[in-house]
C-alpha cells in the first residue's frame, strides 16, 4: 500500500508542498514575515478593522525589515527576487489585505515609478526614505469618473514658466491621507506624464473615505489638487503615456497574485480548524460529507493558486512574464480566494460573520481586491484580446 500524502506538508494549507520549491533565502523571508504578522498584525487586526484604522508606525517597522520596495535594487532597498516579494505579500495578506496593500502601494506604485522612470536626483532624494518607511507614498491615477479607462482622466498639468501647475481630483487612493509624497498622473499637451508631488505643497489636500465595509485597516482617500505648483524637476523624465502607470500596476498585481493566496489560506485554515472543534449531532462537523467536500474544494483552490503564483513569480525573475499572464494570475487567484472565503464562511455558520474569526474580514477585503488594480471584467477582456487578437475595449 502506498503511504497517503499528509495534507499540509510544512503548513496545513500547503497540501502539494509548493513551498518545498523555495530556496533557503525565500523560506527565510517567508518565515520572517509570517512571524511579523503573527506578532504585530494578528493580535490587533480585528480591532483595527472595526475601528477603520492602521497604525502608521508599521511603516517604519516594515521598512526596517526591508519590505518596502524590496524587489527593487539600490537606494536602500533589499533587492530581493520577485518570488520573495510575492511570498512577503502572501504572508502579509494572510494577516490582512490592508497591510499587504500598504506594502504594494509603497513599493510597486509609489517607489517603482521613481526607480524606473525618475532621474538620478529623484531616486537619491526619495527612494531611501521611502524604503525605510520614513516617507509614505501614494499613487494617483484613478479618478471619480475614470477607473477602468484611465485615458478619460481629467487631471491636467500645464507649464507656467519653469513650473508645472496641476489641477484635478483622484479617488480611491490607498495611503492618500498618510502619504508624504504622491505620484500623480496627469494629461499634458505632450501626453500623460507622472509627477512627484509632496503632499504639503500648497493646493494639495486629501479627504479620507469613511464608512467602508472593506479594506478598513487601510487608509483610502480622495486627493484634490487645486493649482498645485511644482518645479520642473518634479516630472518623471523617462516615460510618456499610459505605459508609465500601467507598468506600475503590473508590478503591483504580481503582489496581489501571491497575496490573495494568503487570504485564501487563512480562511481555509480557519474553516479546517473550526470543523474539527465544532460538534453537532454528537461529532465534529468535519466528519460530515458535505463539510469535507467544502474543505477539499477550498484546499484545492488554495494549492492551485499557490502553484500559479509561484510559476508566475519564477517567470518574472526569468524575465519572461507578460502583462497578459499577470492578468491571468490576478483574475484567477483573486476569484478563487473570494470563493474560498465564502465557502469558509458557510462552514463557520453564524460564527463566520464575527471578527472573532478572520473569515468575514478577509471576505469583505477580497471584494475590493476583486475590483481594484484592474477589475475581474477588465482582466477577462485582456485575456480575450490575447487569445483572439481582437480588442473589446474600442
Amino acid at each position: 500500500m502506498s503511504t497517503p500524502i499528509k495534507p499540509g506538508g510544512e503548513y496545513r494549507g500547503d497540501f502539494l508542498e509548493v513551498d518545498a520549491m523555495l530556496d533557503d533565502e525565500e523560506r527565510l523571508i517567508r518565515d520572517t514575515v509570517r512571524a511579523f504578522v503573527a506578532d504585530r498584525v494578528l493580535p490587533d487586526i480585528a480591532d483595527w478593522f472595526a475601528q477603520g484604522t492602521i497604525p502608521v508606525e508599521l511603516a517604519k517597522e516594515m521598512g526596517a525589515m526591508g519590505l518596502l520596495g524590496m524587489h527593487l535594487n539600490g537606494y536602500g532597498t533589499a533587492g530581493t527576487n520577485a518570488v520573495s516579494y510575492g511570498l512577503a505579500c502572501r504572508e502579509l495578506e494572510a494577516g490582512d489585505s490592508g497591510v499587504r496593500s500598504f506594502v504594494s502601494v509603497q513599493g510597486s506604485l509609489a517607489m517603482y515609478p521613481i526607480w524606473a522612470f525618475g532621474s538620478e536626483e529623484q531616486k537619491q532624494q526619495w527612494l531611501p526614505p521611502m524604503a525605510s518607511g520614513e516617507i509614505i507614498g501614494c499613487f494617483g491615477l484613478t479618478e471619480p469618473d475614470a477607473g477602468s479607462d484611465p485615458r478619460a482622466m481629467k487631471t491636467s498639468a500645464r507649464q507656467d514658466g519653469s513650473d508645472w501647475v496641476i489641477d484635478g481630483t483622484k479617488m480611491w487612493i490607498t495611503n492618500g491621507g498618510i502619504a508624504g509624497v504622491a505620484i500623480i498622473w496627469a494629461h499634458t499637451e505632450n501626453g500623460i506624464r507622472g509627477f512627484i508631488v509632496p503632499t504639503d505643497t500648497p493646493g494639495f489636500s486629501t479627504n479620507d473615505i469613511r464608512h467602508k465595509m472593506s479594506l478598513r485597516a487601510s487608509v483610502t482617500s480622495e486627493l484634490v489638487m487645486d493649482g498645485v505648483r511644482v518645479p520642473e524637476d518634479a516630472i518623471l523624465p523617462d516615460v510618456v503615456g499610459l505605459k508609465g502607470p500601467l507598468s506600475c500596476l503590473n508590478e503591483a498585481r504580481l503582489g496581489i497574485v501571491f497575496g490573495s493566496t494568503g487570504a485564501a489560506r487563512a480562511c481555509y485554515e480557519a474553516a479546517l480548524s473550526y470543523s474539527k472543534e465544532r460538534v453537532q449531532f454528537g461529532k465534529p462537523i468535519g466528519s460530515f460529507q458535505l463539510t469535507q467536500r467544502k474543505l477539499v474544494e477550498m484546499m484545492v483552490k488554495v494549492n492551485q493558486a499557490s502553484l500559479l503564483a509561484l510559476h508566475l513569480g519564477r517567470k518574472r525573475d526569468a524575465g519572461t512574464l507578460t502583462a497578459q499572464q499577470v492578468s491571468f494570475g490576478k483574475m484567477v487567484n483573486v476569484r478563487s480566494a473570494l470563493e474560498v472565503a465564502r465557502e469558509a464562511r458557510s462552514v463557520l455558520g453564524a460564527n463566520g460573520i464575527t471578527l472573532e474569526y478572520p473569515v468575514i474580514r478577509h471576505m469583505n477585503n477580497l471584494e475590493s481586491v476583486y475590483t481594484y488594480e484592474g477589475t475581474n471584467e477588465i482582466h477577462t477582456l485582456v485575456l480575450g484580446e490575447a487569445i483572439t487578437g481582437i480588442s473589446a475595449f474600442q
